[in-house]
């Protein structure tokens, strides 16, 4: 346990916020999603963030997948290619 730990309670850091400052053009372009959506901007970034997040990871497993499939028949692409 460090010093931190005992200075800062557990609770401090759970579910903590953050501020993101954007750019004015993004934030106009939120607020008015927001308003159309009947919602926050701040659920709004949830859910970009969120989307963004899947996206990602999901694009990491296709990837991931390409490279064993590839190793995995490396000697039947090259047949295909040469034919």
């Amino acid at each position: 346990m460090g010093i931190l730990d005992v200075v800062v309670p557990q609770w401090y850091h759970f579910g903590m916020a953050m501020t993101v400052r954007l750019p004015p053009e993004l934030d106009s372009a939120l607020e008015s999603l927001a308003r159309l959506r009947h919602t926050s901007k701040h659920a709004l970034l949830i859910e970009a963030a969120d989307r963004f997040a899947r996206q990602e990871s999901k694009t990491a497993r296709v990837l991931t997948s390409v490279d064993e499939i590839s190793a995995e028949y490396a000697d039947l692409l090259t047949r295909l290619e040469d034919a």
